[in-house]
Order: C-alpha cells, then structure tokens, then sequence
C-alpha cells in the first residue's frame, strides 16, 4: 500500500492541530509538519486538503442502519413534509408497485399532525393495507384495512408496553405507540435475508459518504416488527463486505427477564473472532418518548397527568444489569424521561467502568442526577439534533413537561462541567445521520438552515442556550468518544492508530459557528483505502 501524506489544511489532533498527517499501511504512522513528514517518507504520494479538515472518522454511538436501509427502499416519506405530500408520496408509491400487499414504510413527523396523531381515515384511499412508522420509530400510522388485518377493535386492550391510540369512542384510530406497533407490524411482509444485506450495505455507504466510519447498532434483535439484524451482520462481516467498525447491541427482550442473559452470551459468542463486527452490548429500552407520554418522568405531566413507562421493573432491573456486567457486557440504555435517567443510573451503580456502558437521548435529567455520570463512570450518549426549538419540542413537550423540568432538557454543558465522558450519535433513520447537522445544534442551539424544522417560527431561538458546548468537545464527541464507547482502535489521529479518517471540504473551526452545518465530506478512508 502506497504511503499517503494528507497535507494542504490542518488535522484535529488530541493536542490541537497538525500540518500534515503521514498513513503507511493502512495506519497513522505520523503527524507533524509536513516538512518533517517529508523527510520521513519522501516517495509518499500527496493528498491535498484543499484548506479543509482531516479528522478521525466518526463513529455514530446510537444508530439504525439496517432498518435504514431497509426504509430507503420501501415507501419512505421523510424528505417530505406535511399531509399533503406525505398522501401525495404515499399515492406514487402505491401507483407505482401495484404487486405490493401493503404500503409499509415511513418516517412521517408528529409535528405534521394536529397534536401529533394522523387517522387512519387519511389513508384509506388505499387499496391495500398500510403500516407507516414514525420518523422515531415509537408509532405506526395505519389504516382501517390494516387494523382489520389485525383484528384490533374497541374492545382490543393495549398491550403493557404500549397504547392504541382511540377515537372518542374507543375505535382505534390509526395510531399504535410502542409495543403496539406490533399488533400489525408482524403482519407486514418480512425482508429476505438479501433484502437485510443490500439495506446494510446500502446504509453503510451513506454513512461513509459522511464520514461515518463505525457505529453501535442500537438495537440487534426483533423489535416492533423489525427482524433480527444480528445474521446480516454475521455474514457481512465474514464475507468482507462490512468494511466498518460496528458493535452491536443486542436487544433486551422487555417481555422476558433475567431468563434472557444466558441466550444473550450466546448471540455474542457467536460473533467472536469477526474483525469488523462485535455484539457486545446490550440494549435496555427503559422508556418511551416525551410527546406520546410514555417517557418516565417523575412528577406527572401536565394537563394529561401520568408519569409514563418503566419497560423494565426497576425493581428487577438493578439485577438484571447487574448480572449483564458482571459477564463483561457494555449496558447501552435508551432514556429519555428523567425517571428512566434515574432508574439507569441506579442500575449503573457499583457496576465496572471498564465496560462502558452509556445511557443514550438524555432528553431530561434532573440536576441532582448530572454529577452522577461523572461519578459513576457512566458515559453520556449524546443525540444533539434534537435540542432545538422546532414543533415537536414547542407544541408536544414543552407545554406538557412544565417548569422546571423544561429547563432540564439536553443539559451538555452540565455534562460537561462535571466531568462526563461524552460520545455522539444520531439515531438515524430517526433523524440526520449527517454528523455536521448534529454538532451545528450541539454549538448553537437551534435548527440548521435546510432541516425540515428550520422554517418554524422559533427554529433560530436558541434552545435553553447555556447548555451549549463547543466545536471541540462535540466533534471529539464523534470520533474519539464514541470510538473509545465501542472499544475501536480508531478515532484518534496519532501514530498507531487505524487510519479510519474524514477529509471535510471545509475546516468548520475557521466557520462563523452559524455555518458549521455547511460543512461536507469531501472522502472517508478505512485502514488507509479511500470508500469514499
């Protein structure tokens, strides 16, 4: 392999900046100024940065690939906006597959829907039925035909992780949250194990077209009509054409207890000895979502009370992680409601820092809980997008959260103030995987100019901007932080390490910070090998 000298702009190193960066086989070998890289290897060949930025390659620390994948290619409406075109897109891709049973898709936004719910009623110009997740994977919109597929009715009770939304009176009106996604979900058609390949292989090259070289599935197992992801990465893996570094979480089965653990050693077993692939995580889902009420919170909402779900019994669960960490598995959490934040941390504690684990989303925490990551060793998984104002945060939570919990939303700074290692994510296909969008709000607090939500009036308010951090911090965040959480080699440039990196059109850092959303991925290298 020809040696390579990245040169012409600036490298983001631990200690700052460097000139010039040298790669020899695949790894870093060098950074310095390029006079002395010269000297080091004269017959390098020259790679010019145009005045951008290298960076270590980002490793997404909470992320969905396979369903990614597997949406691109099915009715997916989230570059759309709105019922109108979200029927009109809908409409096109009924026309145009006629041989499809049904209309399964998704990616339609609550904030698209008078107090977030469509109707069933708004897709039954449909021949067929139709199953349309939520741009957060916490819904499904269907329509009547669907809900007479699966026999729901009026008197269908709600499953004990999740909720039919009804009419006024009591028919199903065409939204299921959480675990009732499944009631038609598994009824939609399933993907072959091709289908699953060419959804992550197609995933990985968008991922690598911004930068995206690693990333921790967060969910590897079924889950709301999803197939197991864990197959696809077993063979991708063995056959070479999984090219980045990917740990898997293995999803906990919410319906069943600490019988699991055993089963679970075993799906990790499985993966043992794969270069680019490892299942050694565990996804606990502690909650739902702030705007469907189903986060855990502490007090009750406002004006519709409740203090949302604790999927696992917090009772049983301090003993179900526990005896995960005690088998050496990384605990990865999903929290959102500063209940679950609680219930996880108290999980967390006594348990061993060197198995990383992390509680991702972290919507509300309350004060007394922030020093605890810090204390307890537990890293801070963050999904930056989301700390905006934009229609969902101003009209389905802020006004059901109430003070002073509005104030403790998405505390980063907190975070860091105390000490907390942080890593980043993007939970795509739920949002952007797009890492520049991410660190924009991270730094700035508001919408970036082109997202769906950049048009709503108080898109460019700063959201609680105190909790703002800056470009460093989150970018390394992205590479070092994440890649440390999935226990990578890569993720820092300096001599040894794997030359996984990120060649940006731009160096952000030279930007009004109004403008790092600008900022593109102009190549991405694997082991020194351009894949983008």
């Amino acid at each position: 392999m020809t040696d390579l000298l990245f040169r012409g702009g600036r490298a983001f190193t631990p200690e700052g900046f460097a000139e010039a960066v040298l790669v020899r086989d695949g790894l870093i070998a060098a950074a310095g100024p390029e006079s002395e890289l010269v000297r080091l290897a004269p017959a390098a060949e020259p790679y010019d940065l145009n005045g951008g930025l290298l960076t270590p390659g980002f490793t997404d620390a909470h992320i969905h690939p396979v369903q990614a994948g597997l949406e691109r290619a099915l009715c997916e409406i989230s570059e759309v906006f709105g019922l109108a075109a979200y029927t009109a897109h809908i409409a096109d891709y009924a026309a145009n597959n006629p041989d499809k049973s049904w209309i399964d898709g998704g990616g339609w936004d609550m904030s698209a829907f008078p107090g977030g719910l469509p109707h069933r009623t708004q897709l039954d110009f449909l021949d067929r039925p139709a199953y349309l997740i939520q741009r957060d994977h916490h819904a499904a919109w269907v329509n009547t035909r669907a809900l007479e597929l699966a026999g729901i009715t009026k008197d269908t009770p709600d499953p004990a992780d999740g909720r039919i939304e009804r009419d006024p009176d009591g028919t199903p009106s065409g939204v299921l949250h959480e675990g009732a996604m499944d009631l038609v979900g598994l009824l939609t058609p399933r993907p072959t194990p091709a289908d699953r390949t060419a959804a992550l292989l197609d995933a990985q090259r968008h991922l690598f077209s911004l930068g995206i070289t690693g990333w921790q599935d967060a969910i590897v197992g079924s889950y709301a009509g999803s197939d197991d992801q864990l197959p696809t990465y077993l063979s991708a893996a063995a056959d070479g054409s999984l090219k980045a570094r990917v740990v898997g979480a293995l999803w906990w089965d919410r319906a069943r207890g600490g019988e699991q653990i055993a089963s679970l050693a075993e799906r990790r077993a499985g993966a043992e000895g794969l270069d680019r692939f490892r299942a050694t995580a565990v996804k606990i889902m502690q909650d739902g979502i702030a705007e469907n009420f189903t986060a855990a919170v502490i007090e009750p909402y406002c004006r519709c009370g409740g203090t949302g779900l604790s999927y696992v019994d917090p009772a049983l669960l301090n003993g179900y992680v526990k005896e995960l960490d005690a088998l050496g598995f990384q605990v990865h959490f999903h929290a959102i409601g500063e209940r679950a934040v609680r219930e996880a941390l108290d999980a967390l504690t006594g348990t061993d820092p060197a198995n990383r684990h992390h509680v991702a989303h972290l919507q509300i925490i309350t004060p007394p809980d922030v020093p605890r990551f810090a204390a307890l060793g537990v890293t801070a998984n963050l999904q930056p997008l989301w700390a905006t104002h934009h229609a969902q945060m101003d009209e389905l939570c802020i006004p059901y959260l109430g003070e002073p919990r509005v104030s403790w939303q998405y505390p980063f700074a907190d975070l860091v103030a105390h000490g907390t290692r942080l890593a980043a994510g993007s939970d795509w296909p739920v949002s952007s995987a797009d890492p520049f969008q991410a660190m924009h709000v991270a730094v700035n607090r508001t919408e970036p100019p082109g997202s769906h939500h950049s048009g709503y009036p108080t898109a460019q308010t700063p959201f609680l901007p105190g909790q703002s951090i800056d470009l460093r911090t989150v970018l390394t965040a992205y590479t070092s932080g994440s890649a440390w959480l999935n226990g990578s080699p890569a993720g820092v440039l300096e001599p040894g390490r794997p030359a996984d990196l990120a060649v940006l059109d731009r160096d952000p850092f030279a930007l009004d910070p109004a403008d790092i959303w600008t900022t593109k991925v102009a190549a991405t290298f694997v082991d020194g090998e351009q894949v983008h």
